[in-house]
């Protein structure tokens, strides 16, 4: 068997990890049999440096020839200057609606090794943490109308959904559940916001259809509230575009580090878009200084979701638990404690793959 992945490096520590990932990628080929094809597509700051585009059609054909795309990150200081259209993270929102990726799964889960990281109370999450959230993606405020007046004195940005987006989300979310702990909480502010209110309304008669999952409703500010004080409560969490967007984001740090966090953009015909959930950091690109743990993590996502290799996948997240395991760390991650070593990511990289070929042996 042969698959076509296509990489999309990006900018900042984007090459950096993307590297990193497709080492995990290529060990864990070597082992299982199959065959991987790598094609290069440009995208964000990179592209724009390139063509004047965040995203070139030919880097959106690339990718829909492919069976999964790998993503690093993009954006930066450098162009934020630039108009909204043009900007490294227009070229993201597009790729996702060129490839009809409506639902982000970002799982947040807190390795035990690195429990010390975790900026709550031991109490609050002992036991560990282990939450899925469904975030739409290709709607909402997003890719809403915006625009400025004429004299950049006002702006404005649309929240829009329709009944048609919130249902595929929300059947995404229902087979997560279902999958897990068959729990789900469906974040919204439906006290205030008219989408909202047809989120909850479409939510609501989801849910009856669903009897064997228990079906929860929760405000966004208090759910944003509760992830700090109780987030054992919550396993699949489906919600609206920046709902998400910031809710993953809190999640990430309570589980320890942002750079441990994978993400998978699936949904549609198109293929699935795998990537870590943290920025460009550019102030450390090139410098070995990047943590690659949550792109190898979404590349285990990418085997797993995009490739139907659940083994293949199980063996990528053991190898990155083992690396932790036996001490290895990365700046981010790295409590200073004693039996820790600290390495750059080109030797995590490394540590991943050897611990798959021996994990296959």
């Amino acid at each position: 068997m042969r698959y076509r992945i296509a990489t999309i490096p990006g900018d900042g520590i984007g090459p950096d990890v993307v590297a990193e990932a497709r080492k995990a990628l290529e060990a864990v080929a070597s082992v299982s049999g199959f065959e991987l094809e790598f094609a290069e597509a440009m995208m964000g700051g990179a592209a724009i440096d390139a063509t004047g585009e965040p995203l070139p059609e030919t880097s959106l054909e690339i990718c829909r020839r492919s069976d999964a795309v790998l993503l690093g990150a993009v954006g930066g200081p450098k162009w934020d200057g630039l108009p909204g259209d043009k900007r490294p993270e227009a070229g993201l929102l597009g790729l996702r609606a060129g490839l009809g990726a409506y639902a982000n799964l970002r799982p947040a889960r807190m390795f035990p090794e690195l429990a010390a990281s975790c900026p709550l109370r031991a109490d609050i999450v002992a036991g560990g943490l282990d939450m899925l959230i469904v975030r739409e993606l290709t709607g909402g405020i997003y890719f809403g109308q915006r625009g400025q007046d004429e004299g950049g004195d006002a702006a404005w940005d649309t929240e829009r959904y329709s009944r048609a987006e919130v249902e595929r989300l929300l059947a995404v979310a229902y087979g997560a559940a279902r999958a897990r702990g068959r729990r789900l909480c469906v974040v919204d502010k439906a006290n205030v916001l008219e989408s909202s209110r047809l989120w909850r309304r479409v939510a609501m008669e989801t849910a009856a259809l669903h009897p064997d999952v228990e079906t929860s409703f929760m405000y966004v500010d208090n759910c944003a509230m509760q992830l700090v004080r109780n987030p054992r409560q919550f396993d699949v969490i489906a919600t609206s575009n920046m709902f998400g967007d910031i809710l993953s984001d809190e999640a990430s740090m309570i589980t320890g580090s942002i750079g441990m966090l994978a993400s998978a953009s699936v949904g549609g015909s198109g293929p699935g878009i795998f990537e870590p959930i943290h920025g460009s950091a550019p102030d450390i690109a090139g410098r070995d200084a990047a943590n690659p743990l949550a792109t190898i993590l979404s590349a285990a996502m990418l085997l797993s979701y995009a490739l139907n290799r659940k083994e293949e996948a199980a063996l990528v997240e053991g190898a990155v638990a083992a690396v932790l395991a036996e001490g290895l760390r990365c700046a981010d991650i790295a409590s200073g404690a004693p039996a820790e070593r600290v390495l750059g990511t080109r030797a995590m990289g490394e540590a991943v793959a050897r611990k798959i070929r021996e994990a296959a042996r």
